[in-house]
């Protein structure tokens, strides 16, 4: 147990490289999807193009809802760009970089398919026989229109009794699997063109400024992550006294046994709860968090603090002071007599 939650909270500490993976096994996943899938064309002339695009397309689409789900920064950007103002001001720049991080993990497994099937050809075969024109092709002599639409239909079915001997369906899958593959390259090359001049141009602009929007965005993520992670220590205290206040009931050995706990302990857990000992002030810190952020200004955090501990100090130095200038105002007050 203690082994799941140490790597547990390595994934929590690492998001940027989990996230990685898991952009990674769904491009794996995609690529494994596709060749495992038994792609039958229905060879009609209404519904090839459907079917050759819709596999192409369709897919493509819910694996890019996959990598939005599966990324923890797409919650926290959303939370972010929907909060209210409060003490803290909203900054677009960072909110425009978490999205285009977000965009850019979620759209490499549906890329990846989408140059899969273009390089297969299958798809591009069954969507677009039918838009080929049969003049450039033999075999289409002394055919009516209706009888050629119908043909074409049949291309990607080799099986197909009315096309299994023709010439021309080998000549028109080889020339629609040629387009395909070299769409599919094209796309490829212009992708890896775009992400050397996105490295090679990166430092020609402004690093400062991408430095403070990566350095607040990561602010963003651990900064919910430790507000979850105290919540729930918080709750588990709070949950650990209404437990003991409960059973404080029962017989003195079953409380000893299970449910007592040290000293030392319950004042930890006494500084745990922060004061907070009710769930109407536990909503209420809830609600400040949302709709009111703290600055980002930890300067005017420790002056609260320091300022609320002098509050709290002073009367109890006067009463100190005061109880130990007593018996000195009593031995002056006895020498007078004398």
């Amino acid at each position: 147990m203690d082994r799941f939650r140490m790597i547990f909270q390595y994934f929590q500490s690492n998001s940027e490289s989990v996230m990685n993976g898991i952009c990674g096994l769904l491009a794996l996943a995609s690529v494994k999807m596709y060749t495992s899938f038994d792609f039958n064309c229905p060879c009609l002339p209404k519904y090839n193009m459907a079917y050759g695009l819709g596999i192409m397309f369709l897919p493509p689409m819910a694996l890019f809802l996959c990598g939005l789900i599966l990324n923890r920064q797409s919650l926290v950007m959303l939370e972010e760009w929907k909060r209210p103002t409060g003490g803290r001001k909203k900054d677009l720049a960072i909110i425009r970089y978490m999205c285009s991080s977000i965009m850019q993990r979620a759209m490499i497994a549906p890329v990846i398919w989408i140059i899969v099937t273009l390089l297969d050809g299958k798809c591009l075969v069954c969507a677009f026989s039918g838009s080929i024109d049969p003049e450039k092709f033999v075999g289409f002599a002394n055919v009516t229109p209706t009888q050629t639409q119908l043909l074409l239909a049949k291309v990607p079915c080799k099986d197909d009794e009315l096309m299994k001997n023709n010439p021309a369906r080998k000549a028109i899958s080889r020339y629609l699997k040629c387009w395909s593959q070299a769409l599919g390259w094209s796309v490829l090359l212009i992708l890896i063109v775009v992400a050397f001049l996105a490295r090679s141009l990166r430092p020609c602009f402004n690093q400062a400024a991408f430095l403070q929007t990566r350095y607040w965005s990561n602010y963003i993520d651990i900064e919910q992550k430790i507000f979850d992670e105290t919540c729930c220590e918080h709750a588990r205290d709070f949950a650990h006294k209404c437990i003991l206040h409960f059973f404080e009931s029962m017989q003195q050995e079953i409380k000893l046994r299970r449910f007592n706990a040290p000293r030392e302990e319950a004042d930890g857990e006494e500084d745990h709860l922060r004061g907070i000992t009710d769930q109407e002030q536990m909503n209420e810190l809830l609600k400040s968090w949302y709709y009111s952020k703290p600055p980002l200004d930890v300067s005017q955090a420790t002056q609260q603090q320091s300022v609320g501990r002098e509050r709290f100090s002073m009367p109890w130095a006067d009463s100190l002071s005061n109880r130990g200038n007593a018996p000195q105002k009593a031995k002056t007050s006895r020498q007078t007599d004398v």
